[in-house]
Protein backbone atom coordinates (compact mmCIF):
# COMPACT_ATOMS: atom_id res chain seq x y z
CA UNK A 1 0.00 0.00 0.00
CA UNK A 2 3.06 2.23 -0.04
CA UNK A 3 4.12 4.64 -2.79
CA UNK A 4 0.91 4.35 -4.78
CA UNK A 5 1.90 7.12 -7.14
CA UNK A 6 5.29 5.59 -7.93
CA UNK A 7 3.81 2.16 -8.58
CA UNK A 8 0.96 3.69 -10.58
CA UNK A 9 3.33 5.45 -12.95
CA UNK A 10 4.89 2.15 -14.04
CA UNK A 11 1.69 0.76 -15.54
CA UNK A 12 -1.43 2.93 -15.35
CA UNK A 13 -2.77 5.46 -17.84
CA UNK A 14 -5.20 8.02 -16.43
CA UNK A 15 -8.09 9.81 -18.19
CA UNK A 16 -7.42 12.84 -20.35
CA UNK A 17 -3.68 12.73 -19.73
CA UNK A 18 -0.37 11.56 -21.05
CA UNK A 19 0.85 8.09 -20.13
CA UNK A 20 2.64 9.63 -17.13
CA UNK A 21 -0.08 11.66 -15.44
CA UNK A 22 1.07 14.66 -13.43
CA UNK A 23 0.26 15.72 -10.81
CA UNK A 24 -1.11 12.56 -9.17
CA UNK A 25 -2.30 11.86 -5.63
CA UNK A 26 -2.86 8.49 -3.96
CA UNK A 27 -6.13 7.98 -2.06
CA UNK A 28 -6.24 5.50 0.82
CA UNK A 29 -9.73 6.23 2.19
CA UNK A 30 -12.93 8.06 1.28
CA UNK A 31 -15.73 8.72 3.73
CA UNK A 32 -18.44 11.35 3.86
CA UNK A 33 -17.16 14.32 1.88
CA UNK A 34 -13.48 13.70 2.55
CA UNK A 35 -10.68 11.90 0.77
CA UNK A 36 -7.63 10.75 2.74
CA UNK A 37 -4.44 10.93 0.73
CA UNK A 38 -1.49 8.57 0.96
CA UNK A 39 0.63 11.22 2.67
CA UNK A 40 -1.96 11.59 5.46
CA UNK A 41 -3.58 14.81 4.28
CA UNK A 42 -7.38 15.01 4.12
CA UNK A 43 -9.14 17.02 1.43
CA UNK A 44 -12.79 17.96 0.97
CA UNK A 45 -14.20 16.56 -2.26
CA UNK A 46 -15.59 19.34 -4.42
CA UNK A 47 -16.17 17.13 -7.47
CA UNK A 48 -18.50 14.34 -6.28
CA UNK A 49 -16.14 12.05 -8.19
CA UNK A 50 -17.00 13.65 -11.52
CA UNK A 51 -20.51 14.62 -10.40
CA UNK A 52 -21.62 11.12 -9.41
CA UNK A 53 -21.13 10.71 -5.61
CA UNK A 54 -24.00 12.99 -4.63
CA UNK A 55 -24.34 11.34 -1.19
CA UNK A 56 -20.61 11.35 -0.50
CA UNK A 57 -18.66 8.19 0.25
CA UNK A 58 -19.46 5.11 2.36
CA UNK A 59 -23.03 6.23 2.89
CA UNK A 60 -24.61 3.56 5.11
CA UNK A 61 -27.78 3.31 3.01
CA UNK A 62 -25.83 2.66 -0.19
CA UNK A 63 -23.39 0.28 1.47
CA UNK A 64 -26.28 -1.69 2.95
CA UNK A 65 -27.94 -2.03 -0.47
CA UNK A 66 -24.73 -3.39 -1.98
CA UNK A 67 -24.16 -5.86 0.87
CA UNK A 68 -27.76 -7.11 0.74
CA UNK A 69 -27.64 -7.74 -3.00
CA UNK A 70 -24.20 -9.37 -3.08
CA UNK A 71 -25.51 -11.85 -0.51
CA UNK A 72 -28.19 -12.84 -3.06
CA UNK A 73 -26.26 -12.74 -6.34
CA UNK A 74 -23.88 -10.29 -7.95
CA UNK A 75 -24.84 -10.79 -11.58
CA UNK A 76 -26.88 -12.77 -14.07
CA UNK A 77 -27.19 -12.18 -17.78
CA UNK A 78 -30.16 -10.03 -18.80
CA UNK A 79 -30.88 -11.90 -22.02
CA UNK A 80 -34.01 -13.94 -21.33
CA UNK A 81 -33.75 -13.39 -17.56
CA UNK A 82 -34.93 -10.64 -15.24
CA UNK A 83 -34.57 -9.81 -11.54
CA UNK A 84 -36.08 -7.61 -8.86
CA UNK A 85 -33.35 -4.91 -8.73
CA UNK A 86 -33.79 -4.14 -12.44
CA UNK A 87 -37.59 -4.26 -12.38
CA UNK A 88 -37.84 -2.09 -9.27
CA UNK A 89 -35.30 0.46 -10.52
CA UNK A 90 -37.14 0.76 -13.85
CA UNK A 91 -40.42 1.31 -12.01
CA UNK A 92 -38.79 3.97 -9.83
CA UNK A 93 -37.25 5.86 -12.76
CA UNK A 94 -40.51 5.80 -14.70
CA UNK A 95 -42.33 7.20 -11.66
CA UNK A 96 -39.91 10.14 -11.41
CA UNK A 97 -39.79 11.16 -15.07
CA UNK A 98 -42.48 12.42 -17.45
CA UNK A 99 -45.47 10.06 -17.84
CA UNK A 100 -44.69 9.64 -21.54
CA UNK A 101 -41.36 7.94 -20.75
CA UNK A 102 -42.38 4.35 -20.08
CA UNK A 103 -39.62 2.08 -21.41
CA UNK A 104 -36.20 1.63 -19.79
CA UNK A 105 -33.04 0.20 -21.35
CA UNK A 106 -30.04 -0.19 -19.01
CA UNK A 107 -26.53 0.51 -20.26
CA UNK A 108 -22.99 0.22 -18.95
CA UNK A 109 -22.34 3.94 -18.46
CA UNK A 110 -23.43 7.41 -19.49
CA UNK A 111 -21.46 7.27 -22.73
CA UNK A 112 -23.02 3.94 -23.64
CA UNK A 113 -26.46 5.35 -22.78
CA UNK A 114 -25.85 8.00 -25.45
CA UNK A 115 -24.84 5.26 -27.91
CA UNK A 116 -28.08 3.44 -27.14
CA UNK A 117 -30.15 6.61 -27.61
CA UNK A 118 -28.52 7.32 -30.98
CA UNK A 119 -29.14 3.77 -32.18
CA UNK A 120 -32.76 3.93 -31.00
CA UNK A 121 -33.33 7.22 -32.82
CA UNK A 122 -31.83 5.98 -36.08
CA UNK A 123 -33.58 2.61 -35.96
CA UNK A 124 -36.89 4.37 -35.26
CA UNK A 125 -36.40 6.72 -38.24
CA UNK A 126 -35.82 4.79 -41.48
CA UNK A 127 -33.94 6.79 -44.09
CA UNK A 128 -32.66 9.31 -41.55
CA UNK A 129 -29.07 8.52 -40.61
CA UNK A 130 -27.72 11.73 -39.07
CA UNK A 131 -28.58 13.63 -35.91
CA UNK A 132 -28.67 17.32 -35.06
CA UNK A 133 -26.90 18.87 -32.08
CA UNK A 134 -25.34 22.13 -30.89
CA UNK A 135 -21.75 23.18 -30.48
CA UNK A 136 -20.39 23.37 -26.97
CA UNK A 137 -21.88 20.02 -25.96
CA UNK A 138 -20.22 16.96 -24.45
CA UNK A 139 -21.81 13.51 -24.51
CA UNK A 140 -19.05 11.00 -23.77
CA UNK A 141 -15.96 9.32 -25.16
CA UNK A 142 -17.29 6.40 -27.22
CA UNK A 143 -17.58 6.83 -30.99
CA UNK A 144 -21.26 7.75 -31.26
CA UNK A 145 -21.07 10.01 -28.24
CA UNK A 146 -17.99 11.70 -29.69
CA UNK A 147 -19.87 12.34 -32.92
CA UNK A 148 -22.32 14.64 -31.12
CA UNK A 149 -19.69 16.28 -28.92
CA UNK A 150 -18.32 19.66 -30.02
CA UNK A 151 -15.92 18.86 -32.91
CA UNK A 152 -13.65 21.72 -31.85
CA UNK A 153 -13.39 20.36 -28.31
CA UNK A 154 -11.52 17.48 -26.73
CA UNK A 155 -12.38 14.99 -29.48
CA UNK A 156 -11.15 17.05 -32.42
CA UNK A 157 -8.32 14.57 -32.88
CA UNK A 158 -10.81 11.98 -34.10
CA UNK A 159 -12.32 13.97 -36.96
CA UNK A 160 -12.75 11.64 -39.89
CA UNK A 161 -13.06 8.62 -37.63
CA UNK A 162 -16.44 9.40 -36.10
CA UNK A 163 -19.67 9.93 -38.02
CA UNK A 164 -20.10 13.53 -39.17
CA UNK A 165 -23.25 14.89 -37.57
CA UNK A 166 -24.99 18.22 -38.16
CA UNK A 167 -24.03 20.99 -35.74
CA UNK A 168 -25.88 24.18 -34.89
CA UNK A 169 -24.14 27.15 -33.25
CA UNK A 170 -23.69 27.06 -29.51
CA UNK A 171 -26.93 28.29 -27.87
CA UNK A 172 -26.41 32.04 -27.65
CA UNK A 173 -28.91 33.35 -25.09
CA UNK A 174 -27.65 32.64 -21.57
CA UNK A 175 -29.97 31.34 -18.86
CA UNK A 176 -31.63 34.65 -17.96
CA UNK A 177 -31.37 36.33 -21.36
CA UNK A 178 -34.29 36.84 -23.76
CA UNK A 179 -34.52 34.74 -26.91
CA UNK A 180 -34.95 36.56 -30.22
CA UNK A 181 -35.96 35.17 -33.59
CA UNK A 182 -32.44 35.60 -34.95
CA UNK A 183 -31.16 33.14 -32.34
CA UNK A 184 -33.19 30.42 -34.09
CA UNK A 185 -32.68 31.61 -37.66
CA UNK A 186 -29.90 29.16 -38.48
CA UNK A 187 -31.83 26.35 -36.79
CA UNK A 188 -34.79 26.96 -39.09
CA UNK A 189 -32.52 27.15 -42.14
CA UNK A 190 -30.69 23.91 -41.34
CA UNK A 191 -33.92 22.06 -40.66
CA UNK A 192 -35.46 23.31 -43.88
CA UNK A 193 -32.44 22.14 -45.85
CA UNK A 194 -31.50 18.93 -44.07
CA UNK A 195 -34.41 17.96 -41.83
CA UNK A 196 -35.31 15.00 -44.05
CA UNK A 197 -31.99 13.26 -43.20
CA UNK A 198 -32.02 13.95 -39.45
CA UNK A 199 -33.35 11.32 -37.05
CA UNK A 200 -33.09 13.31 -33.83
CA UNK A 201 -31.96 16.34 -31.90
CA UNK A 202 -29.45 15.49 -29.14
CA UNK A 203 -28.70 18.11 -26.46
CA UNK A 204 -27.89 18.58 -22.81
CA UNK A 205 -30.95 20.43 -21.50
CA UNK A 206 -30.14 23.99 -20.29
CA UNK A 207 -26.67 23.16 -18.92
CA UNK A 208 -23.73 22.28 -21.17
CA UNK A 209 -21.35 20.36 -18.91
CA UNK A 210 -17.83 19.32 -19.82
CA UNK A 211 -18.07 21.30 -23.06
CA UNK A 212 -17.93 24.58 -21.17
CA UNK A 213 -19.91 24.45 -17.90
CA UNK A 214 -22.36 26.94 -19.38
CA UNK A 215 -26.11 27.35 -18.95
CA UNK A 216 -28.41 28.65 -21.66
CA UNK A 217 -31.98 29.93 -21.95
CA UNK A 218 -34.80 27.45 -21.21
CA UNK A 219 -36.90 29.35 -23.75
CA UNK A 220 -34.24 28.69 -26.40
CA UNK A 221 -34.51 24.97 -25.60
CA UNK A 222 -38.31 25.07 -25.86
CA UNK A 223 -38.19 26.78 -29.26
CA UNK A 224 -35.41 24.52 -30.52
CA UNK A 225 -37.41 21.41 -29.61
CA UNK A 226 -40.56 22.81 -31.21
CA UNK A 227 -38.79 23.51 -34.50
CA UNK A 228 -37.22 20.06 -34.57
CA UNK A 229 -40.52 18.34 -33.96
CA UNK A 230 -42.10 20.29 -36.81
CA UNK A 231 -39.58 18.53 -39.06
CA UNK A 232 -40.18 15.06 -37.60
CA UNK A 233 -37.05 14.77 -35.46
CA UNK A 234 -37.08 12.80 -32.24
CA UNK A 235 -35.79 14.69 -29.20
CA UNK A 236 -33.00 13.16 -27.08
CA UNK A 237 -31.97 14.81 -23.81
CA UNK A 238 -28.64 13.91 -22.23
CA UNK A 239 -29.40 14.25 -18.50
CA UNK A 240 -26.28 12.39 -17.41
CA UNK A 241 -24.79 15.47 -15.74
CA UNK A 242 -27.96 17.54 -15.28
CA UNK A 243 -30.16 14.89 -13.69
CA UNK A 244 -30.94 14.09 -10.07
CA UNK A 245 -31.26 17.67 -8.85
CA UNK A 246 -27.86 19.08 -9.77
CA UNK A 247 -29.26 22.17 -11.53
CA UNK A 248 -31.88 22.96 -8.89
CA UNK A 249 -34.59 21.00 -10.71
CA UNK A 250 -34.84 17.22 -10.61
CA UNK A 251 -34.15 17.12 -14.36
CA UNK A 252 -32.58 19.76 -16.57
CA UNK A 253 -35.63 19.51 -18.83
CA UNK A 254 -37.81 20.78 -15.98
CA UNK A 255 -36.35 24.27 -16.39
CA UNK A 256 -38.01 24.42 -19.80
CA UNK A 257 -41.05 22.23 -19.17
CA UNK A 258 -40.16 20.08 -22.19
CA UNK A 259 -40.55 16.30 -22.44
CA UNK A 260 -38.05 14.45 -24.66
CA UNK A 261 -38.76 11.29 -26.61
CA UNK A 262 -35.58 9.69 -25.25
CA UNK A 263 -33.55 10.59 -22.15
CA UNK A 264 -30.13 9.38 -21.04
CA UNK A 265 -29.20 8.99 -17.36
CA UNK A 266 -25.93 8.08 -15.63
CA UNK A 267 -23.36 9.46 -13.17
CA UNK A 268 -25.41 10.13 -10.01
CA UNK A 269 -27.76 7.26 -10.85
CA UNK A 270 -25.77 4.89 -8.60
CA UNK A 271 -24.65 7.57 -6.15
CA UNK A 272 -21.14 7.21 -7.51
CA UNK A 273 -20.67 3.62 -6.33
CA UNK A 274 -20.67 1.71 -9.62
CA UNK A 275 -21.05 2.32 -13.33
CA UNK A 276 -24.58 2.23 -14.76
CA UNK A 277 -26.54 4.15 -17.37
CA UNK A 278 -30.21 4.15 -18.30
CA UNK A 279 -32.15 5.20 -21.37
CA UNK A 280 -35.85 5.97 -21.07
CA UNK A 281 -38.10 6.36 -24.09
CA UNK A 282 -41.73 6.64 -25.05
CA UNK A 283 -43.95 3.79 -26.18
CA UNK A 284 -44.00 5.40 -29.63
CA UNK A 285 -40.21 5.22 -29.93
CA UNK A 286 -40.18 1.60 -28.76
CA UNK A 287 -42.94 0.68 -31.21
CA UNK A 288 -41.12 2.35 -34.10
CA UNK A 289 -37.85 0.62 -33.27
CA UNK A 290 -39.48 -2.78 -33.10
CA UNK A 291 -41.65 -2.24 -36.18
CA UNK A 292 -38.77 -1.17 -38.36
CA UNK A 293 -36.04 -3.47 -37.13
CA UNK A 294 -37.76 -6.29 -35.31
CA UNK A 295 -35.45 -6.15 -32.32
CA UNK A 296 -33.24 -3.44 -30.87
CA UNK A 297 -29.71 -4.61 -31.57
CA UNK A 298 -27.82 -3.69 -28.43
CA UNK A 299 -26.98 -5.96 -25.50
CA UNK A 300 -24.21 -5.22 -23.00
CA UNK A 301 -22.79 -8.28 -21.21
CA UNK A 302 -23.32 -6.64 -17.84
CA UNK A 303 -26.63 -4.99 -18.70
CA UNK A 304 -28.83 -4.34 -15.65
CA UNK A 305 -26.18 -5.62 -13.26
CA UNK A 306 -28.10 -6.45 -10.04
CA UNK A 307 -25.56 -4.78 -7.73
CA UNK A 308 -25.69 -1.56 -9.73
CA UNK A 309 -29.49 -1.63 -9.96
CA UNK A 310 -29.87 -2.29 -6.23
CA UNK A 311 -27.58 0.55 -5.20
CA UNK A 312 -29.21 2.86 -7.76
CA UNK A 313 -32.59 2.26 -6.16
CA UNK A 314 -31.12 3.11 -2.78
CA UNK A 315 -29.41 6.25 -4.09
CA UNK A 316 -32.45 7.59 -5.95
CA UNK A 317 -34.79 6.93 -3.04
CA UNK A 318 -32.35 8.52 -0.62
CA UNK A 319 -32.40 11.63 -2.81
CA UNK A 320 -36.11 12.02 -3.48
CA UNK A 321 -37.23 11.13 0.05
CA UNK A 322 -35.37 14.12 1.49
CA UNK A 323 -35.65 17.87 0.87
CA UNK A 324 -33.22 17.70 -2.04
CA UNK A 325 -34.49 20.99 -3.46
CA UNK A 326 -33.73 22.81 -0.20
CA UNK A 327 -30.34 21.11 -0.02
CA UNK A 328 -29.36 22.19 -3.52
CA UNK A 329 -30.60 25.73 -2.83
CA UNK A 330 -28.42 25.88 0.31
CA UNK A 331 -25.39 24.70 -1.65
CA UNK A 332 -26.15 27.23 -4.38
CA UNK A 333 -26.20 30.09 -1.89
CA UNK A 334 -22.91 28.97 -0.35
CA UNK A 335 -21.22 28.63 -3.75
CA UNK A 336 -22.44 32.06 -4.81
CA UNK A 337 -21.09 33.69 -1.64
CA UNK A 338 -17.87 31.69 -1.53
CA UNK A 339 -16.88 32.22 -5.17
CA UNK A 340 -17.82 35.92 -5.32
CA UNK A 341 -14.30 37.09 -4.28
CA UNK A 342 -12.94 35.45 -7.47
CA UNK A 343 -14.40 38.37 -9.44
CA UNK A 344 -11.60 40.54 -8.07
CA UNK A 345 -8.79 38.23 -9.20
CA UNK A 346 -6.73 38.98 -12.31
CA UNK A 347 -7.34 36.64 -15.22
CA UNK A 348 -10.91 35.75 -14.19
CA UNK A 349 -13.43 36.11 -17.05
CA UNK A 350 -16.62 34.99 -15.30
CA UNK A 351 -18.02 33.54 -12.08
CA UNK A 352 -21.36 31.72 -12.27
CA UNK A 353 -23.54 29.41 -10.20
CA UNK A 354 -26.62 27.35 -11.05
CA UNK A 355 -27.99 24.88 -8.54
CA UNK A 356 -25.12 22.92 -7.03
CA UNK A 357 -22.68 23.93 -9.79
CA UNK A 358 -20.12 26.66 -9.28
CA UNK A 359 -17.74 27.86 -12.00
CA UNK A 360 -14.83 30.25 -12.21
CA UNK A 361 -13.94 30.78 -15.87
CA UNK A 362 -10.44 32.06 -16.61
CA UNK A 363 -9.23 34.16 -19.52
CA UNK A 364 -6.47 31.64 -20.25
CA UNK A 365 -6.12 27.89 -19.73
CA UNK A 366 -4.87 27.01 -16.27
CA UNK A 367 -1.59 25.24 -15.59
CA UNK A 368 -2.73 22.00 -13.95
CA UNK A 369 0.79 21.18 -12.73
CA UNK A 370 0.68 24.34 -10.64
CA UNK A 371 -3.00 24.76 -9.81
CA UNK A 372 -3.90 21.20 -8.77
CA UNK A 373 -1.27 20.98 -5.98
CA UNK A 374 -2.27 24.45 -4.76
CA UNK A 375 -5.89 23.35 -4.43
CA UNK A 376 -4.86 20.22 -2.51
CA UNK A 377 -2.62 22.32 -0.29
CA UNK A 378 -5.67 24.44 0.54
CA UNK A 379 -7.60 21.31 1.56
CA UNK A 380 -9.89 20.75 -1.44
CA UNK A 381 -10.12 18.22 -4.24
CA UNK A 382 -11.13 20.21 -7.33
CA UNK A 383 -10.22 19.09 -10.84
CA UNK A 384 -9.98 22.05 -13.26
CA UNK A 385 -9.83 21.67 -17.02
CA UNK A 386 -8.99 24.17 -19.72
CA UNK A 387 -10.11 27.61 -18.59
CA UNK A 388 -12.60 26.25 -16.06
CA UNK A 389 -12.17 25.81 -12.33
CA UNK A 390 -15.48 24.41 -11.15
CA UNK A 391 -17.08 22.52 -8.30
CA UNK A 392 -20.03 20.12 -8.12
CA UNK A 393 -19.94 19.14 -4.44
CA UNK A 394 -21.78 16.21 -2.85
CA UNK A 395 -25.23 17.10 -1.53
CA UNK A 396 -24.06 15.99 1.92
CA UNK A 397 -21.52 18.84 2.04
CA UNK A 398 -21.68 20.98 5.16
CA UNK A 399 -21.35 24.76 5.13
CA UNK A 400 -17.80 24.27 6.38
CA UNK A 401 -17.06 21.89 3.49
CA UNK A 402 -18.39 24.38 0.96
CA UNK A 403 -16.39 27.22 2.51
CA UNK A 404 -13.27 25.06 2.30
CA UNK A 405 -13.83 24.26 -1.38
CA UNK A 406 -14.72 27.78 -2.50
CA UNK A 407 -11.99 29.29 -0.34
CA UNK A 408 -9.43 26.93 -1.84
CA UNK A 409 -10.47 27.90 -5.37
CA UNK A 410 -10.20 31.62 -4.65
CA UNK A 411 -6.89 31.31 -2.84
CA UNK A 412 -5.33 28.94 -5.38
CA UNK A 413 -6.15 31.38 -8.18
CA UNK A 414 -4.49 34.31 -6.48
CA UNK A 415 -1.16 35.41 -7.98
CA UNK A 416 1.91 34.02 -6.24
CA UNK A 417 2.86 36.10 -3.24
CA UNK A 418 -0.58 37.68 -2.83
CA UNK A 419 -2.06 37.08 0.66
Amino acid sequence: MTDLVGRDRKHLWHPYSTATASPLFGVVAAEGTRLTLEDGRTVVDGMSSWWAAIHGYRHPVLDAALHAQVDRFAHVMFGGLTHAPAVELAELLVSLTAPQLTKVFFADSGSVAVEVALKMAVQASPGRHRVLTVRGGYHGDTSGAMSVTDPDGMHGLYAGHVVEQVFLPRPRPLYDEPVRDEHLAEVAEVLQRRGHELAALVVEPVVQGAGGMRWYSPDYLRRLVSLCREHGLLVVFDEIATGFGRTGELWGADHAGVVPDIVCLGKALTGGTMTLGAVLCTDEVADRVCANGGAFMHGPTFMANPLACAVSQASVRLLVEQDWRGTVARISEALTAGLAPAWDLPGVADVRVLGAIGVVELEESCDMAVLQPRLVEEGAWVRPFGRLVYTMPPYTSSLEDLETVTGAIVKALQPAGRP
